[in-house]
């Protein structure tokens, strides 16, 4: 069958869910269906010739898992299974003598797993080839929440056999939301943008009933193929295992209405089998065409007014150096000293103060809390730092939106400082998101939710690390995903400043120079050897002493700080301090001293 022929003509029925159906089968909940391909490769034929017989016109390979990650094994195995799964379709199919298209079944490769686009790619890359090497021309992507990786991959099958068909289908919320926040009409229009898709929708993360109501909400052309696999409805656990009720009729009346919306590939996903598949086809027997709605790509036109802008993001705008200043919350319920520092940086003329999320991954007080405390009560511009590590995207989303409510217009997003190795056997990180997902979780919020006032973020910059081309190209994501500033890590040295330079040279964005002061012999030798990615050279460390009064050390790290915050004038857009043990005098000394142009 010629599937772009086909699909001009027909409503394309696909098969339902493998791995649900495959667990029913087994009568097991714990068992990925992948690797059944090679230790059960009986049942998956029987998945597939049952589907085929029930009418479906498309199956999907048993690979939607098959990924080193998900699968916990090496790529050599990821790439049997994958053999084996495409091989018991064809074959299935072979021997049913009906015409029905194969698609490769490719699902989310877990990003966080990996240390570099790169290896996300390059895996994707891995998994289309051993399809295409056993004669795949369907690619069915499934169950992604965003086209960050498919703008790459997809193009790359196209440049090795132009003739393949491409889907991609995405999972929403009930809400027709991405997990990051994405709507299904900004979805589509990015979607639009990707060369050789040809054909894109949704499937799983909810019922048919729900999906229905969205897609009646969608604008697309008549040109355009809209896919639909929603999920049978549903999960309930019942007796250690996930189950869907039987609503066969319910889901088969809805498909039917979507189908009328102008969607022209219709299947199941989660939860449905062969029954639900059997009925759908002898219900599209009868279903006539004149039914369907012209879709239509008609917006709704808004209204648009000038957005608000905040002090912060208008001076850094304006080309105005600015002052950020870090506070750690407290380890415990005293708070006196936090607010002490901010009225003595407030009086100093500080144009903003940020709060650090629990840093070195030590709990403390929530940063988003404490900063919302200091904006209302201190009545200063606050900036709490967001990080993945503690939540996810749900707790994410609810920190951004309650932050908002509290009129937080500035945020400083981050993956954050990893937990002690210490205490990794009772402390679990969650990192649903990186700190780019994250601001790209942000850029949608502000679309949807905050567009006359948006939230206005940024990110940290490390000019220390090993290869600063990567570290820039990491910015660049950052700036594409809606960073319009960066913070840098604390700076001791004049060669950070060079790389600096060398930044700004490459990219158009504001940078914020870190400084840091150091109090003592002690803790600069701390930092020069225990913190990573911070520099602090030689020649700093001597100019302290071990027989040094406290009054001495600080007085050196003040005399520090001062000389390099006045060298990076002018190579810099402002300042970021951090307040070292409370010692928020040390920071004011310095901040004075800029405001002399004062330089020993």
């Amino acid at each position: 069958m010629n599937f772009k022929d086909y699909i001009k003509d027909h409503i394309l029925i696909t098969d339902g869910a493998m791995g649900t159906y495959y667990s029913q089968l087994i009568n097991s909940n714990h068992t990925l269906s992948e690797k059944a391909n090679l230790n059960n490769p009986e049942v998956v034929a029987k998945i597939h010739k049952e589907y085929i017989a029930a009418g479906a016109n498309l199956i999907r390979t048993n690979t939607f898992s098959a990924n080193t990650k998900v699968l916990n094994e090496g790529i050599d195995k990821v790439k049997e299974i994958i053999i084996e799964g495409f091989n018991i379709a064809k074959k299935t199919v072979q021997e049913s003598n009906n015409d029905v298209i194969i698609a490769a079944s490719i699902g989310p490769v877990p990003e966080n797993d990996f240390t570099s686009d790169e290896e996300v790619i390059n895996e994707y890359k891995i998994i289309v080839d051993t399809f295409l090497q056993e004669g795949a021309d369907t690619f069915l992507f499934e169950t992604f929440s965003d086209i960050h990786y498919l703008k790459d991959i997809i193009p790359y099958i196209k440049s090795k056999n132009p003739e393949t068909t491409v889907i991609a289908q995405f999972a929403l919320n009930i809400y027709g939301y991405t997990k990051i926040g994405k709507s299904a009409n900004r979805l589509l229009d990015d979607l639009r943008s990707i060369n050789g898709l040809d054909i894109y929708g949704f499937n799983c993360g909810i019922g048919a009933g729900h999906l229905y109501q969205i897609i009646k909400k969608l604008h697309w052309n008549e040109e355009e193929i809209i896919s639909a696999m929603p999920n049978s409805g549903y999960p309930d656990i019942l007796q250690d295992r996930t189950v869907y009720m039987d609503n066969t009729d319910y889901f088969v009346d809805t498909m039917i209405n979507i189908a009328k919306l102008g969607v022209k590939m219709i299947g199941g996903c989660c939860g449905t089998t062969p029954i639900h598949i059997e009925k759908l086809a002898k219900a599209m027997e009868s279903f006539d065409v004149n039914d369907v709605k012209k879709p239509t790509n008609k917006k709704k036109v808004v209204q648009t007014q000038e957005r608000n802008i905040n002090p912060f993001e208008a001076k850094l705008m304006n080309n105005k150096e600015v002052i950020a200043v870090e506070l750690d919350p407290p380890f415990g319920k005293d708070i006196e000293k936090v607010m002490e520092s901010a009225n003595l940086l407030k009086a100093n003329g500080v144009d903003i103060i940020t709060i650090a999320d629990s840093p070195m991954g030590k709990p403390r007080a929530d940063a988003l809390i404490i900063a919302s405390k200091i904006a209302r009560e201190v009545k200063i511009p606050t900036m709490p730092h967001i990080c993945c590590r503690d939540k996810n995207i749900i707790g994410l989303k609810a920190q951004i939106l309650g932050g908002y409510m509290e009129n937080i217009r500035d945020m400083l997003l981050v993956t954050g400082d990893p937990i002690p190795s210490g205490d990794r056997n009772e402390i679990k990180s969650v990192f649903n998101l990186n700190s780019i997902t994250l601001m790209e979780m942000v850029r949608e919020m502000n679309i949807e939710h905050f567009k006359d006032e948006p939230i206005h973020y940024g990110g940290a910059l490390n000019p220390n690390r090993a290869n600063l081309d990567k570290e820039i190209e990491r910015m660049k994501k950052k700036i594409d995903a809606g960073a319009t500033f960066f913070l840098t890590q604390p700076i001791y040295d004049e060669k950070t400043l060079e790389k600096i330079t060398y930044i700004k040279s490459k990219l158009d964005t504001k940078i914020l120079g870190g400084i840091l002061p150091l109090v003592n012999i002690r803790n600069a030798r701390f930092i020069q050897n225990e913190i990573i990615g911070i520099t602090v050279p030689d020649e700093i460390i001597n100019q302290f002493d071990e027989n040094m009064t406290r009054e001495e050390s600080e007085q050196i790290g003040i005399e520090i700080g001062k000389n390099i915050a006045l060298k990076m004038r002018g190579i810099v857009d402002g300042y970021y301090f951090m307040v070292p043990f409370n010692r928020v005098n040390m920071i004011n000394e310095i901040i004075n001293a800029l405001k002399k142009g004062e330089n020993k």
